[in-house]
């Protein structure tokens, strides 16, 4: 709810009452911020009415969908559709704070991670409070960011692919520093040490959001849970998009000190979660196998396809999740619609990388045929 003392908050920042009033208006009347939805940055890679057969790895989805006891759960709740359920959240709060040692108020469950990436934003950013984040990366607070009147500072990633922290401590009117870890496009990953450094380092009055959706595919998974647990000012995402195969049923979380999370709940109308989603997502945390397994299917179908493209001379970004960047040496665009006539389809163009394509781990049927395809493609 946007209360007058939100307003005074956001004019206390250098925010506009035009852009105030814009995001108020679209909220009182129920309706999602126009970037909520976590498709938006996923609009120049959708395809729709695909053709059969295709092969559809431009999204970051997992093929593997969602595991068993997760679809068992679904199956099993779906029948009360009826009712309201608050409590099926309230289970997976639970749940997850258990296995990452917070207290039960540290932790707020969204359907998915994108509506508390964009709250964060408009929480802790303004004309006077930018956001700082990689480039490449993934790009979706910049929207937030503008309707706030904030900049947005793009810092390259480092020769090894991590986020480069010390270049964006040095950022001193940060509001928001980004980082995504293993980072989205690249899928690499940014050493629990700089992290660390980088919120000892920040600038006075910023916040670190951590994004670490793609981390459970990590091989050497490294969580930040402890910060938050020792009252840094650290917002951690979550989502049960990527390893547990559930994009389409929406279940996401916040790991955060109660105050900030609070500073969230302003730009939230969230009071009820589906049930289906939830009842995946407390079965899946309840398998406590899920993620090793998953990690290693999906490692392994990635490291042969780097094989394949060292084999090939291709040069490529070395990834520890569930995707990949490739130096086609070619215009981006290019590639992408090539790839598409052969009924293969891959991830949307990053600017600053204007020949690099980013593709998904598929199956191993899915990637044997991305082989064939981008072999001819690029006549290797």
């Amino acid at each position: 709810m946007l209360t007058p003392h939100l307003e005074n908050d956001f004019l206390a920042r250098g925010v506009s009452r035009r852009s105030f009033g814009k995001i108020a208006s679209l909220l009182a009347a129920g309706s999602s911020l126009p970037f909520y939805n976590e498709m938006a940055m996923a609009q120049a890679s959708r395809i729709n009415n695909a053709p059969a057969g295709a092969v559809m790895i431009n999204a970051n989805e997992n093929p593997m969908g969602p595991c068993k006891e997760a679809l068992d759960a679904l199956h099993a709740i779906a029948g009360l559709g009826g009712r309201y359920l608050f409590g099926e959240a309230e289970k997976v709060q639970n749940l997850l704070a258990d296995g990452e040692g917070l207290k039960p108020d540290h932790v707020r469950i969204y359907p998915g991670s994108s509506a508390p990436l964009h709250q964060t934003v408009l929480a802790f950013c303004s004309p006077a409070k930018s956001l700082v984040m990689a480039d490449p990366g993934y790009e979706a607070g910049s929207g937030a960011a503008e309707v706030v009147g904030a900049r947005t500072v793009r810092i390259p990633l480092t020769k090894t692919y991590a986020h480069d922290v010390k270049a964006m401590a040095a950022v001193k009117d940060a509001g928001v520093i980004y980082i995504t870890n293993p980072n989205n496009p690249t899928g690499t990953v940014t050493p629990k040490a700089d992290i660390e450094w980088l919120v000892a380092n920040k600038p006075a009055g910023s916040l670190l959001m951590l994004d670490e959706a793609y981390m459970h595919i990590s091989p050497n998974p490294q969580f930040n849970s402890a910060l938050v647990a020792a009252g840094q000012d650290i917002v951690i995402l979550r989502t049960f998009s990527k390893v547990y195969g559930m994009a389409g049923l929406r279940a996401g979380a916040v790991l955060a000190r109660p105050d900030l999370i609070e500073k969230l709940d302003r730009f939230s109308q969230n009071g009820m979660l589906p049930i289906t989603g939830m009842a995946a997502a407390g079965a899946s945390l309840k398998v406590k196998s899920l993620v090793a397994e998953r990690s290693k299917m999906i490692g392994d179908i990635r490291e042969d396809v780097f094989a394949w493209l060292k084999k090939k001379n291709l040069r490529y970004v070395p990834s520890v999740t569930n995707c990949f960047m490739v130096d086609t040496g070619k215009p981006t665009k290019e590639v992408i619609a090539a790839m598409q006539k052969e009924n293969v389809f891959i991830g949307r163009p990053w600017p600053v990388w204007p020949t690099h394509v980013r593709v998904t781990v598929g199956t191993r049927e899915e990637m044997e045929k991305f082989k064939v395809a981008l072999g001819k493609v690029l006549s290797v």
